[in-house]
Parts: structure tokens; sequence; C-alpha cells
């Protein structure tokens, strides 16, 4: 499942780069930590699920008919537990030959527990027999910031009443919430392979997890279609999907590859999952394993409580996969989620964490192909790009007490957080820098073939790696996956002349433990580079290097792997040389900041920021550009040329639109023009950061611009600088349009990335009525918040944006406004540095 860089953990991007934590009662915060999450005890093993369904669209329901065949474990038995969320359960029996037979059983909305006909033995198959109704809406399951609903079964616009939104059934299981909809035993060590008939009006499509079998025409104007996976699978990963879907049909090698979208993203369909086929042969080579699937389809939903799911040959994406043209220019920004789902298909489906305590089997797992596939695909410095804004989420995460196999924890769901994507995807970078790429992936070919169509957990994953290797690595696991945290550094040089000696000192100053780093030094003297491979062991430790004079650069940790923190005692001659000579994005990136944070004191660090913008990888172009302190007077001077021939010229439209974006900062009149012509490029970002630029200088123009776009449905970064420039420059006599305009967005990135404008817009009205009126709407927003993002979203709403407009309107001298704002608060304070737990 993608979370962080799309859905997951979006939300909390778009607030400030401050975390809040607020602290648990003291009695729940010590009962969970005496909690141990063992992974589920087997009694009885699924073994083979037959589904016959069909869906009431006014009542939300489904009409379910299950022969869930199984098998006791090992020990003798003669009950059996199901796990059934919320459903109305007509009757029970178990199938004898050619005749069921009633059995009787006892239902709390969550368990269904069934007394069998006799004790079975271990090898003894029998089927049980389960004539349910289930009801979705009744489920009161908490979802997590990864997955925002446990519903598991979803009606979208049942009725049709919502203009411009298809109807659309769909599932989502995991963790544990497919069993709302069949009756199961929904842990993550269960394997089952399934058959689904879907009965559902004719003009509707579905998909499930393997092939399409059986399709049959009735009378009454609806259909019957018959899916059957002959694989083993996990029960969170069984799905089904239904709506007016316009399908796109691809192949990798005999095997189908289909994309489900909405019909008027047909044309750009392949522009969004086109790469599907090469990146199931670059994970096929990868792993030694070929795709062991039947097909690969990949669905696109509306409302989806996630960012997508990699339910088996069966992926499901969000809506913001839907991309048009304009967005396209700009780059696929979906397919890292594409990639990540599909290494599911090895990682997570083909062979499945056994506990949720060990999910990183699945997610570390596909976080870490992310990196893969942009290495292969788009180059080391797109891989390296990745591999450091990963780091900085965790880093900026407030995570660092977090162990990534974590066997004590209040809720399942919040396992699915940035240490078990972010972190662990590191981790695994690290791992493979260590062992070597190709001792990696014959360890990870082992660990999948052992474990083929079943559970694992992270222990056996090192057996594998260990088996490869011939090394004992449980001080790589002890320390990386059963431990948290993470070293910061201080690293220092000398050069002993007499001796013709470099010396490099490392100092670890996180207080708590002390990591085993083994890495590499690299030294460059004369335009050679030597390598010194050395570990750190201790909180302090000393490196000799022999060297006839002084290097040029001594650069540590060479390959740019290491998660860590470091405060590296560099020069501004040693960074331009690394920025010349190391090469690597990271490399190239660390003399960037430096120079950036000495631009106005320092001329060579203004050459090197000035040579950065014309870097052969975008996203540092773009960088330098941004670090450029445009606003001193002798920078502007010689950067301004630049940036205007970047904001016509560069072949980027992300440089495009970083060049106008500092441009604009200039509020200089003379680049009117170039910003009026730029508000219409085909990428919507050069014609966001243009518009907002215009805004600087001539507000009603952009005003102007803003309006006649509103009514285009634009999207991306011109949608978002349309609403900021409406916003911004609207009078009071606009209120009910903007108003409504928030209002009515769904819950979401979109609502959260207007809600800083609207505010904004709320302390310049001065209609009282007007004002609680919108106050009212931030509430209702507020209010709507699910409950797994409050810790960290309701700190960031009460406190700095009611309590903002609050403040604005006190010091306006308006106090009527500023005590209504207040009592929508309530009793909440804004907690100090220390009771947030801040983290920069």
């Amino acid at each position: 499942m993608q979370t962080m860089k799309r859905l997951l953990f979006s939300l909390l991007i778009l607030i400030p780069m401050i975390s809040y934590s607020q602290k648990p009662d003291n009695l729940k915060a010590e009962s969970w930590k005496k909690m141990y999450r063992a992974t589920p005890t087997k009694i009885n093993d699924l073994v083979h699920t037959k589904l016959d369904v069909r869906f009431d669209l006014t009542r939300s329901w489904m009409y379910g008919k299950a022969w869930i065949t199984l098998k006791p474990h090992f020990y003798p038995t003669d009950s059996l537990r199901l796990d059934a969320k919320s459903m109305k359960i007509n009757g029970v029996s178990v199938l004898k030959e050619d005749r069921y037979v009633p059995l009787k059983y006892s239902y709390d909305s969550l368990n269904l527990k069934i007394t069998l006909d006799r004790t079975y033995n271990d090898g003894e198959y029998y089927t049980i027999f389960i004539d349910y109704v289930s009801m979705p809406n009744e489920v009161r399951v908490k979802g997590s910031a990864a997955i925002m609903g446990a519903k598991g079964l979803y009606f979208i616009n049942p009725l049709g009443d919502e203009k411009d939104k298809p109807t659309e059934i769909w599932t989502q299981g995991e963790t544990e919430s497919n069993s709302a909809w069949v009756p199961t035993i929904d842990k993550p060590n269960q394997k089952t392979t399934d058959e689904i008939s879907m009965t559902v009006p004719a003009r509707f499509l579905t998909l499930s997890n393997g092939l399409l079998i059986k399709q049959k025409k009735h009378s009454d104007g609806t259909r019957t279609d018959t899916w059957k996976m002959d694989l083993p699978q996990a029960p969170y990963l069984m799905m089904m999907a239904v709506g007016e879907y316009s399908v796109i049909k691809d192949r990798y090698e005999k095997k189908e590859v289909s994309y489900f979208v909405e019909k008027e993203y047909v044309p750009v369909a392949r522009k969004i999952f086109g790469y599907t086929p090469e990146m199931i042969k670059f994970y096929s080579d990868y792993t030694g394993v070929d795709f062991p699937w039947q097909k690969y389809s990949q669905v696109v939903v509306r409302d989806y409580v996630s960012g997508a799911m990699e339910n088996t040959t069966a992926t499901v994406h969000a809506e913001s996969a839907q991309q048009d043209a304009r967005q396209l220019i700009d780059g696929n920004s979906w397919e890292d989620v594409i990639s990540h789902e599909l290494f599911h298909s090895w990682f997570g489906d083909y062979v499945t964490t056994e506990s949720w305590s060990n999910i990183a089997i699945n997610e570390s797992f596909a976080d870490f192909a992310e990196l893969l596939w942009e290495e292969y695909k788009h180059g080391q410095d797109a891989a390296g790009e990745l591999n450091y804004t990963s780091i900085m989420n965790y880093l900026y995460s407030n995570s660092s007490k977090k162990d990534l196999v974590r066997f004590y924890y209040r809720n399942r769901e919040e396992l699915f957080d940035v240490v078990s994507y972010q972190k662990g995807g590191r981790i695994l970078n690290m791992l493979r820098n260590y062992v070597g790429d190709s001792a990696f992936r014959k360890s990870i070919n082992l660990f999948l073939t052992t474990h083929r169509f079943k559970s694992a957990e992270v222990q056996e994953l090192r057996l594998a790696f260990e088996a490869v290797t011939g090394q004992d690595l449980n001080w790589f696991w002890n320390q990386w996956f059963y431990g948290s945290g993470h070293p910061k550094l201080d690293i220092s040089y000398d050069y002993i002349q007499p001796a013709h000696t470099v010396k490099v000192f490392v100092k670890q100053t996180q207080p708590d433990k002390v990591f085993r780093l083994p890495l590499a030094i690299d030294v460059y003297q004369g335009g050679a580079r030597k390598r010194y491979k050395v570990w750190i062991e201790n909180k302090a430790d000393t490196f000799s290097f022999q060297a006839d004079t002084r290097p040029d650069l001594v650069n540590f940790d060479g390959d740019k792997r290491l998660l860590c923190e470091k405060t590296d005692h560099k020069t501004i001659d040693n960074y331009i040389y690394q920025y010349k000579n190391a090469g690597l994005y990271l490399d190239r990136r660390e003399a960037i900041d430096y120079a950036a944070n000495n631009q106005t004191r320092d001329p060579k660090s203004f050459e090197l920021l000035k040579t950065a913008t014309g870097d052969r990888f975008t996203g540092l172009r773009v960088l330098a550009i941004q670090r450029l302190n445009v606003r001193d007077d002798s920078i502007r001077k010689v950067v301004e040329p630049i940036l205007k021939n970047l904001a016509e010229n560069d072949p980027s439209s992300h440089v495009r639109a970083g060049a106008v974006q500092s441009l604009g900062k200039l509020k200089n009149p003379e680049f009117k023009a170039l910003f009026l012509k730029a508000v219409d490029d085909s990428s919507y970002s050069v014609a966001g950061s243009a518009l907002l630029a215009l805004g600087q200088i001539d507000s009603a123009a952009a005003y102007r611009k803003a309006r006649s776009f509103s009514s285009l449905h634009v999207r991306g970064e011109l949608n978002s600088a349309v609403i900021n420039t409406l916003y911004s420059f609207a009078g009071e006599n606009e209120f009910d349009s903007l108003a409504a305009k928030f209002d009515e967005l769904p819950l979401g990135n979109n609502k959260f990335m207007i809600l800083q404008p609207f505010s904004g817009y709320l302390k310049k009205v001065k209609d009282t009525e007007k004002f609680k009126k919108g106050i009212d709407i931030i509430v209702k927003f507020r209010d709507s918040i699910p409950e797994a993002f409050s810790d960290q979203v309701l700190p960031y709403l009460n406190g700095m944006i009611l309590g903002g407009i609050a403040s604005a309107k006190q010091a306006a001298g308006l106090s009527e406004q500023a005590q209504y704002v207040k009592s929508k608060i309530g009793n909440y304070k804004m907690p100090s540095m220390s009771e947030q737990g801040v983290e920069f």
C-alpha cells in the first residue's frame, strides 16, 4: 500500500515541518506497552473461498453466499471462529456431499463462532456454507493514517445523485477489513484461493483477483461475472471493483496487463500506466522470480480511503492517479506509486508478512522498490533524490523512538508510517550497499522461493541473507530492524603535514546508543580517488590515511547511502571540489546547501550556487534556483538574466516554473510580459508559478486571469495558484462563492491546500455574519478529520489556523469575531514546544 508520498502522510506534509504528538493518558500509555502482539494462532487453515454476491444500491448492502473450505492446522478441532463485521447472518451449515447440515453458531457483530458437526483431524477438509448480508455502513472499526476507513466494502454515489461522480463499488481489505464483506479468518498468515461471482447491472464492468472465467447475462438486465484465483493469497488481498470503466489492454509476455479508468482518461491511460509491462520485466529480473500471477490489472476508483492497494493481480488506485494531458507534461506524479504497488506482487502478495509487526516484509520492500525503479529507468540522480527525500521525511516525522519491527503497539493501523515505509526502505538500501547488489539479489531470491505463497517474518529474511553471504547479520537486524533511532554524526578533519597523514574524526552525538556503521571514506588527491572501507563502532572514532599533500576532499560515506543526521566540517573549497568531482546526487546537493547558506558573505559560495543553476539534473537546478537569495541586490543583479533565460528556455517545465517563481519574488514590472506569456504555458507548474508571480506586480490582472481559469477545471499547480489568487485578492462580495468552494471539497489534499488561503481570506472579512459562517465551515472540516490524523492535524487547525485568525481579529479590534473563533476552539490550548514533541 502506497501512502506517504501520496495520501498516506500527504495531509501531514501540507502542515509546516513541525510534528505534533499528543500524549495518551497514562493508563493507555502503560497498557499497550505491555501487550505483546503475537503472530495469530492458527487453529483452522483457510483453503478455498467461494462467493456468490449481489448488490443493493438503494441500501448499500451486499447479499452474499459463501462456501468456505478449511482444515485443522494441526490439532483436532470441533469449532471454528470467523471474522465477520456488522453482518446479518441468515444461516450457517456444513456441506455434506450434496446436502447442507445446519450448524449451531453465535454472532456478536464481529465474531462468528460455529460449532462443527464433529471433530475434524489434521488433513481433513470441510466446507462451511454461510448465507449473509454485508452492511458496511454499520461497521464501527476505525481506520488509520494510511487507510482512512475500515468498512471493507464501499458504495460510491450508489443512487447516482451526485453530479459528475460515477457510481462504483469497491473493496479495501488491509489490514483486516475484508471480513466486513466476506466471513473469513482475517489474518495475514492465512492463505486462500477463491472464486467470486458478482451479479451487477449489465452496464457495469467488474474486476477481481485472478481471471474472469465466465459471464452470464440475465433477463432482468443484470449480468453475473465469475472470477477465479487459483493461487493462494492472504484474505486481506481479496478484492472486488464494480463501475462503468473503460479498459486499456497491454501485455507482459503472454499475460494480460490492463488499466481500468474513467472514459475521459482513455487517451492518457498509457502515459500514466504504460511503464507497467517494463516494470514487471525489471522486477522479475531483479528478484529472479518471474511475475508469479495470472494477470495484472490496475483500476482507478473514486473517494478511495488510501493512496493505492496491492490486491493480488488487481491493484486499486485513488483518483489522483488520473492525470490529464497537461498534468503529464510535468511528469507522471503517480509513477512511484505504480512501481510500489507492483512490487508487492513479490513482497506482500507472493510472500506475505505473517503478522502486522513484520509489515517491513511488505512495505519496506515496496518502498525500496521505488528507488530500484528510479535507478533503473531514470538514473542515479533520480534515485538519489528519492532516497534523500525519504530520509528527510523520516527525520522530520518525530519517529526516532519507533522500532521498525514493533511487537508492542496500540493498534495495528499505526504501523503504516514513515518507519515501516521510508526508514525501512532506507535500511534495505544500506543492506544492499553493505552486502553488495549481487548478494542482495540472490538473498531476496532465496527468501522468495523458500516462502512462495506463504507468510514469513523478518527473522526468516535474515536467515536467507546469512545463507547467501555466510555472515552472521544479527548485529544489522538488531540495530536496524529491531532497534530504533538513527546515528547523529559530527565529522571533522585534519591534515598532519610532517606525517603526511589525513585524520578523520567521527563522533556519535545521539544520547541513547552507539551504532555500528560500515561505510566508505573517499580521499581525493591530485585528481585521483582512493577508497577506504571503515567501521564506525564507538562514540568517537579516529581514522588515519596516508596522503602526500593535503587532500582536495575527504568524502565521508562515499556511497551516500547512510541514514543519519550529520554535521560535516568542510570548507567551501572542499564543497566546490565535491560538487565537481564526487558526482552523486547527495554530493552535489550537500555542496548546494552549503553554498546557499553562505552566498551573501562568500563569493565562492555564490559562484557555486550560480553554477548549480545549470546542473545536469532537473531537481538540483530547481533547488539551486529556489535557494538563490534574489532579494539581495548584489545577487539579484547577477542572477536576473540567468533566471530569465531559464524561465524562457530550460527544457524542464519544473525548472522554468522555479525560475518564474524566483523572478516573481523581485516584484519587477519589467517581467510582466514574461509572466503573462508563461501563465498560458502548456505546463500547469509553469502557468501556476506565473500566475502567482503576476499577482506580485499586478493583482488586478492576476485576479482576472484566475477568474477566467476557475471555470475551466484546471488542475495541478495551476489550480493551487488560481485558488490562492482568488482568496488573496477577492472582496467580501465574493464570500458566498469562495466559502462554497472550500465547503464543497471532499476531505483530502485539495481541501488542506485551500485551508490556509481560505483562512487568510477570512481575516479580511469584516461582515460578522459572513465571518461566522466561514469559521463554521472550517470547524465542520476540523470535526470531520479522522481520528487517526487528529494528533497531528488538530494542533495545526486549532492553533495555527483558528488561533491565527483569532489573533488577527483581536489585533484589528474586532473583538466579537475574535471571541467567536475562540469559542469554537473551546478549551484547546496550543501546546508548548516540549508538550508538542516538536522536532524541526
